[in-house]
This record gives C-alpha cells, sequence and structure tokens, in this order.
C-alpha cells in the first residue's frame, strides 16, 4: 500500500461485514487522524486487484494535504465484477461474485458459444438472464413486472438481440432473417446483441448490490463512526458502480449523523438526476437521491468527462430500455437527456450546481458546499482512467484540507 495508516473495509454483497470494521476506523482518530479518504471501487474481477486500484489512488495523496490535517485512508471492497466496455464479460470473474449462479452462468456461456441460430435458444437465453437477474418467474411480459425490472429481460429475447445487435453497430436488417440467408441462419448474427444483453443483465445485477451495500453497510458504519470518534472528517470517493455506493451510503446514514464532510463521484455510473426533486421530463417524480447533498457538510463533486464511452456510449440504452430515469445510468445511443450518467455530464437538475474544470481547481478550489460538477476530459480519457494527480487534488480540495 502506498499511503499509511490505511484500512480496508469489507461488505458481502448484503452490505453485511466482519464485527470490529466501524471500530478499527474510529481508532484512527484516537491516533491523531483528523481526516479520512475513503475510496469504493466499481467493476473489479478481484479484492487483490481493488486494493491495487487503492494503492494506486491515493500515491499522491501526502503531497497534497495542508498544515495541521493528518490523513488517513480507507478502502471498500465489495463483491463486484469486471464490467468494461470489452465485448465480452469474462465469466470466470461473473462466476466469482456470482457463485450461487455458477450453473446459469455456464449455461450462458454455452449458448454464447454455439449461438444456435434457433428461437427456442434465444427463449431459453432470455428465461436464463431473468434467473441471474433475480427476476420473478413469469413469462416474458408478464403483467406486474413493468417498471420493476429493465425491459429488455422480460421483453421478446430474439427482439432484444437484434436491438443490441443494431446498437452495436451491425444492423441486423429488415426483414426477421436479418436481411440475408435463411431465417435461421439470420438469427445467428442475434448472438452479438445477446453478448450485449447478458453485459446489461450483469450490470442490473450490480447496480442493486452497489445501491444495497452503500445504504446497508456503509451508511451505517459512518453513523457508527461518527458516534464513537465524532471529530473525524470522511471524505467519501467511488468510481464508477462505487460512486453509486458511496452516493447511497448518504441515505443509510442514521437520522441526525453528519460525518461526511465530501463526497467526490468519479466518472459516476448512476443517473446524472439522482440529486434532484424534480425529473424535468415528469415533475411528479425525483431522483432516486433527492436531496441527499444536504447530507454531507461540505460538497458533492461529480468529475465527468466526454471521453467515458462506457457511460457515453452503451450504458444509455439500457437506462431507456428499463425506463429508469431516476436511478439507472445512462448508456450511449442516445441524445436523450433522460438517460444520462452523472459520470458523463454531471449533475443534472439540480440548480445552483457549480461548474468548474479539472484546471480549475488549483487555482480556484471548489465551493464549500452543494453539488459541484467538475469536467475532467482534459486528463480522464477512459472510463477506468482516474489514478491521476489531478483527481487528487480534487478531492483534496473538496475536503479543503489542502496546502494554502
Amino acid at each position: 500500500m502506498s499511503v499509511e495508516p490505511y484500512r480496508e473495509i469489507t461488505f458481502d454483497k448484503d452490505g453485511d461485514g466482519p464485527a470490529g470494521q466501524s471500530a478499527a476506523l474510529a481508532a484512527l482518530a484516537r491516533q491523531g487522524v483528523t481526516d479520512l479518504v475513503l475510496l469504493a471501487h466499481g467493476w473489479n474481477s478481484s479484492p487483490s486487484g481493488a486494493t491495487r486500484l487503492c494503492s494506486d489512488f491515493f500515491a499522491p495523496f501526502p503531497g497534497l494535504f495542508g498544515p495541521g490535517v493528518e490523513a488517513g485512508y480507507a478502502g471498500v471492497i465489495w463483491p463486484s465484477m469486471m464490467f468494461t466496455d470489452e465485448p465480452v464479460p469474462d465469466y470466470r470473474a461473473l462466476v466469482t461474485v456470482l457463485p450461487e449462479k455458477e450453473p446459469v452462468l455456464g449455461r450462458l456461456a454455452e449458448l454464447l458459444a454455439l449461438a444456435p441460430p434457433h428461437e427456442a435458444a434465444f427463449a431459453e437465453f432470455g428465461a436464463l438472464l431473468r434467473e441471474l437477474a433475480d427476476v420473478p418467474g413469469a413469462a416474458a411480459g408478464a403483467a406486474g413486472l413493468a417498471g420493476s425490472v429493465p425491459e429488455f429481460l422480460v421483453a421478446d429475447p430474439v427482439e432484444v438481440c437484434a436491438l443490441f445487435t443494431e446498437a452495436l453497430g451491425d444492423d441486423p436488417g429488415d426483414g426477421p432473417d436479418g436481411g440475408s440467408g435463411e431465417f435461421g441462419e439470420g438469427l445467428k448474427r442475434y448472438w452479438k446483441g445477446a453478448r450485449e444483453a447478458l453485459r446489461q443483465a450483469t450490470y442490473y445485477v450490480m447496480k442493486r448490490r452497489a445501491g444495497r451495500v452503500g445504504e446497508s453497510g456503509l451508511g451505517p458504519l459512518l453513523g457508527e463512526v461518527a458516534r464513537t470518534a465524532p471529530g473525524l472528517r470522511v471524505h467519501l470517493v467511488g468510481h464508477s458502480m462505487g460512486a453509486r455506493l458511496v452516493a447511497y451510503a448518504l441515505r443509510g446514514l442514521p437520522e441526525g449523523a453528519r460525518p461526511v464532510a465530501s463526497v467526490t463521484l468519479l466518472q459516476g455510473a448512476f443517473s446524472h438526476y439522482a440529486f434532484t426533486a424534480r425529473l424535468p421530463h415528469d415533475p411528479r417524480r425525483s431522483g432516486a437521491l433527492r436531496d441527499l447533498q444536504r447530507r454531507v457538510r461540505g460538497p458533492v463533486v461529480a468529475c465527468y468527462s466526454r471521453h467515458d464511452t462506457a457511460l457515453g456510449v452503451m450504458y444509455p440504452l439500457a437506462s431507456r430500455l428499463a425506463g429508469d430515469s431516476a436511478s439507472l445510468t445512462a448508456l450511449p445511443g442516445t441524445r436523450d437527456p433522460r438517460w444520462g450518467a452523472i459520470g458523463h455530464d454531471g449533475v443534472q437538475g439540480v440548480p445552483g450546481t457549480a461548474a468548474r474544470t479539472v484546471a480549475d481547481v488549483p487555482r480556484e478550489g471548489v465551493p464549500g458546499s452543494g453539488c459541484v460538477n467538475v469536467d475532467t476530459a482534459e486528463v480522464v480519457r477512459s472510463h477506468s482512467d482516474i489514478c491521476r494527480p489531478e483527481l487528487a487534488r480534487v478531492v483534496v480540495s473538496a475536503a479543503r484540507a489542502g496546502r494554502p
């Protein structure tokens, strides 16, 4: 580990963790730590990979803090999975984080490898996706499921795979056979879209998991830290789905507990309308995290980059299919603002949100409260490009703990 003192906090898929974790963080305050920077990783295939990310990300921090600040560090390790913009999921990583689904994943991998050009195979594939995502029994399109799960999980599997194939740049044509050859052979090309459907299904599973770990695990843990070490200032940082995790931790804080001094969201994989009181396209509804920025003593900073194709190109499609602009992330392929991700264009729909560029921050800092958007496109060139000293400066500036 590049920094000390460093502690690791672990949670299972339900947000449960070993006893004594809050006490370990509170003990840092008794050792003189004034500010605790806590990083939650996004998609990773192993805990060791998450630890390496924490080490690389934290490396620039010690030289950035000002006088009187004694920093401590923590990594939140949770069972996530590799979910990049690569076209094929890592099935071994999937089994690692979803061991109870190993038979389902094995058959899904088999179908993708064989690519049978038959409607029955696609029907089986759709049923397996629903089982993977724990969608209640029922046949595709069953009444009562609409709005509760992404539409692509309950719609006709052939139509869904054709849609994803087209979105990936392979036009399936006008006819049921994909525009060429016999009907069955035309269906074969839709397995390209089926791979994307599996990615989106596993994304949906991890989306729910990240929110659950944040709200049921990290939030209550931070509440206990606040009770036993009330003077410790906690600065939450989350990358990708880890940004969703730390944001949902605000919802899980006990009433009246305010240990969080700042939040920095790096390429956040959730809706850019999450904090709004009224969705612009449906004023009767609010974002899933409405006004929770008020539980933070300092700012909530959203770092975003237009170069993030993982959030700007393939995720808005799934959000559109899910019809969930209050909490689900955006996918590429649509310009409809309802489906935008906070890591692609920042916080939207919150009056008074300030704007900065990553070059502005060393000179101007960030405001001391409220939502702040920081355009990091100058240095962040892809979804996982976060181990940058410029981003460390953003976190320290949000913490109001940097050198004068």
